[in-house]
């Protein structure tokens, strides 16, 4: 295969494509969608789902799913607030609230493991969990946090990105060498491909899923971080519905929810994608109550292709 039909048929090339594309129509349907205020909106707004669908898009390459993102980074939120409200050092506070979100994600991946349940009701009921301890901690109100730390998150920039561009740029470095340079992401392809031939060829299956889960977890925290840096509170709702867009950012970029075949790199375009549409339908005055619409649409779509696919394969 010569260089030019390795180019053509690399996963990242069409999907890179289809962002140029959009951004092309949305400039001409709008002359404010390429202002510089806007697009330094839009590299904002892509940071949070763009962190959780790095962690989702490797739970679905095992063939599993996570649906508590979401509530996930709520109740990470929520943690980082009332402790800096109770005079814990921001940082410290930041820590915490990271440790929670990977128990959560810990406990996810322990009850799909050892319960041999399905990882779509697991999830579920961390999502419920999750979002109803966020409101239990915080009787329903809302911390507002001014703490310079996360001021500087959410507002500052360097070299002219802004601060939550590096969450995304480190996130998806460290995800795509771990994914393609390492036991861990070759055993991650393997049990996608097929679980039991990977327990079969000496795959420990569930420490690899545990630790999947635990990523997602991470991440889903680590989203949090910088949602509390974007809103300077933690409201107990936010992110209210976040994981379907992950999870469409995931489809989108091609990545197969059968699990064992995609890069997760193409969920950063996907997340871009996501982000674009929102955006574009802000912009132009579209109800928001029609991009609920959409993403369901889009997940539909994807999927669809995506099974099409397969069966010529």
């Amino acid at each position: 295969m010569n260089a030019y039909a390795k180019f053509r048929t690399y996963p990242l090339t069409w999907i890179v494509a289809v962002a140029v594309a959009l951004g092309v129509v949305l400039s001409f349907a709008s002359p404010y969608f390429f202002t510089a205020g806007n697009i330094n909106n839009l590299m904002k707004q892509v940071s949070i789902v763009a962190v959780l669908a790095a962690g989702q898009g490797v739970v679905i390459l095992t063939g599993g799913i996570d649906l508590s993102v979401g509530s996930v980074l709520a109740l990470s939120a929520v943690t980082i607030g009332w402790l800096i409200k109770a005079g814990v050092d921001p940082v410290l506070a930041t820590c915490c609230g990271l440790l929670m979100g990977t128990l959560c994600g810990f406990v996810n991946g322990f009850i799909v493991t050892r319960g041999k349940i399905p990882p779509f009701i697991v999830t579920l009921g961390m999502l419920g969990i999750a979002r109803g301890m966020a409101l239990v901690i915080t009787g329903g109100v809302s911390y507002q946090i001014l703490e310079p730390f996360f001021l500087v998150i959410g507002n500052s920039k360097f070299l002219g990105l802004p601060i939550p561009i590096y969450f995304v740029i480190v996130t998806y470095a460290v995800i795509h060498v771990t994914m393609h340079f390492t036991v861990f992401g070759r055993h991650i392809y393997a049990i996608g491909g097929d679980e039991r031939v990977a327990g079969l060829e000496g795959i420990n299956v569930n420490l690899e899923k545990l630790k999947v889960y635990t990523l997602s977890g991470f991440l889903a925290a680590l989203a949090a971080v910088v949602m509390v840096g974007r809103l300077a509170a933690t409201p107990p709702s936010v992110a209210e519905g976040v994981e379907l867009q992950a999870i469409a950012a995931v489809i989108i970029g091609g990545i197969s929810f059968t699990g064992g075949r995609g890069v997760v790199l193409t969920a950063l375009v996907g997340a871009l994608i996501m982000a674009m549409i929102t955006n574009g339908l802000n912009i132009l005055g579209i109800s928001s109550f029609w991009q609920q619409v959409l993403i369901g649409i889009v997940i539909i779509a994807a999927v669809w292709i995506d099974n099409l696919k397969s069966a010529k394969r």
